[in-house]
């Protein structure tokens, strides 16, 4: 068959499966997964990893398995039932995703599109690690939009599967002290208090990610060894024009970006999308800024010269005005 005509087939195929999965979203509910994955019997475990692959793919919500997960299988089986669905399904739509629409995404992508997409595969597991860890967008979706890039297949899988544990945990043990209070099991408080310990574990993570995420502030004097040994690079100053050529002068070399132009002249430095880039100011609260810009906009490896010209001028380095 026509490779077009599959790829049309299968679209087509998809949208119809989402498209019954909203309307009939009203019966896919907790009590009802029970049902279908009880009178299963030994193949209960399959069938359950095989409905959240499946819902993953059409969009279903993955809130409702999870609990369920952990209401059906206990905290210890239903985390790993749970996470291995839900990897399951995300790795489908991904190469769903990724046959359908990721050489039309290639050739037709430019400009700051082009430069996200580049920031994305130039962080490559990193980049799935940290969105599993700290889910700034929507799981089904995100599956999808993953697929456009290149980043590998085993990359994908493996940050999937190890960086959705976390969460696996937090919210099947959730499921399970759920089923443990309508049942009127033993130990509830103790269950209770430690599934709201789960949850605020997960909750604090985007601060601890964020934290980890952020590189170390450049010192002046590592950045003059690293100039001096002809490393590539680009030594970014964000300061106005009067300061650019003032006092303190500049940095050999340096290439001069106003902050407030910053997000209009991206196209200056997108050859350096990949490669190191130091920003320098007066001290360092511009060019933090200026750093966090570019680090949004895709750049992968940028840093901050701490206390910048002010520094570079303490320690008797040359300038240039």
């Amino acid at each position: 068959m026509n490779p077009k005509v599959l790829r049309i087939l299968l679209f087509i195929a998809l949208l119809a499966g989402v498209v019954l999965a909203v309307l009939y979203r009203d019966r896919f509910d907790a009590q009802a997964l029970a049902t279908w994955v009880k009178d299963a019997g030994p193949a209960a475990p399959l069938l359950f990893m095989l409905i959240y692959a499946v819902a993953t793919v059409l969009f279903l919500p993955g809130s409702v398995l999870t609990l369920a997960g952990g209401a059906l299988f206990g905290p210890v089986l239903g985390t790993f039932y749970n996470l291995t669905g839900a990897t399951i399904g995300a790795t489908l739509a991904f190469l769903v995703s990724r046959y359908l629409a990721s050489e039309w995404v290639a050739q037709r992508t430019g400009g700051r599109l082009k430069q996200l997409i580049n920031g994305v595969e130039g962080e490559g597991w990193r980049f799935v690690a940290f969105v599993r860890l700290v889910p700034l967008f929507p799981f089904n979706l995100l599956n999808y939009a993953l697929g456009l890039t290149r980043i590998p297949l085993l990359h994908y899988v493996l940050a999937s599967y190890i960086c959705m544990l976390p969460g696996a945990i937090a919210y099947t043990y959730l499921g399970y002290a759920g089923r443990e209070a309508a049942a009127g099991g033993e130990g509830l408080i103790q269950k209770g208090l430690l599934a709201l310990a789960l949850l605020a574990a997960v909750a604090f993570l985007p601060r601890l990610i964020g934290k980890l995420r952020k590189q170390p502030m450049l010192e002046v004097p590592e950045l003059k060894r690293r100039l001096d040994a002809g490393e590539k690079m680009l030594v970014l100053d964000v300061r106005n024009a009067p300061d650019y050529v003032g006092e303190l002068g500049h940095i050999a070399g340096a290439t001069h970006i106003p902050l407030s132009e910053l997000a209009a002249r991206l196209n200056e430095i997108a050859d350096f999308q990949e490669l190191p880039i130091v920003t320098v100011c007066r001290t360092d609260r511009m060019s933090s800024t200026a750093a966090q810009l570019l680090a949004q906009k895709g750049f992968a490896n940028v840093q901050v010269v701490r206390q910048g010209m002010t520094d570079w001028n303490k320690n008797g380095y040359p300038i240039e005005r």
